[in-house]
């Protein structure tokens, strides 16, 4: 029965799209099996040697909060001393310095200007006492090869 309409476009449409997709994958074969034989080898990559443990690297603010007790125990202050002079609780600066907040820069120029130094002055130490951490890891790491050397 002969086909009227859309739908018959459609239809064969359809199956001339088939036809198509059919003899393009019969061509595709040979060349699919052609790689397969000849190119598929895998070959395994060099993986690198597992790292070994190391302490994590230490938060800006677990580094400002040392500096900044360190500073204050300089200048003899009890917490509640450079609290008052800074604007702040003494609970706060006590988060502060053991690296449980992290301070709003204008807090960090309350505190230091408390302390009687300037930001640059402040995140000067603390970028040193990042580095001297930093250096101390490096050379345990050395001396553990050195006596694994031995």
């Amino acid at each position: 029965m002969p086909r009227h309409g859309a739908s018959a476009q459609v239809s064969d449409a359809v199956h001339e799209i088939g036809r198509f997709c059919s003899e393009r994958n019969h061509f595709e074969r040979p060349a699919l099996s052609f790689y397969r034989e000849r190119m598929a080898e895998i070959i395994p990559l060099p993986t690198k040697a597992p790292r070994s443990p190391r302490d994590p690297e230490p938060l800006w603010r677990d580094a400002l909060g040392d500096r900044l007790r360190r500073l204050r125990h300089e200048r003899g202050e009890r917490l509640a001393d450079t609290a008052d002079r800074a604007g702040v609780s003494p609970q706060y600066l006590s988060e502060i310095e053991r690296g449980l907040k992290e301070p709003s820069s204008e807090m960090i120029a309350a505190v230091a200007g408390a302390l009687e130094v300037t930001l640059i002055e402040l995140t000067a130490g603390v970028v040193d006492d990042l580095r001297s951490r930093v250096a101390e890891r490096a050379a345990v790491g050395c001396r553990t090869t050195y006596s694994l050397a031995a």
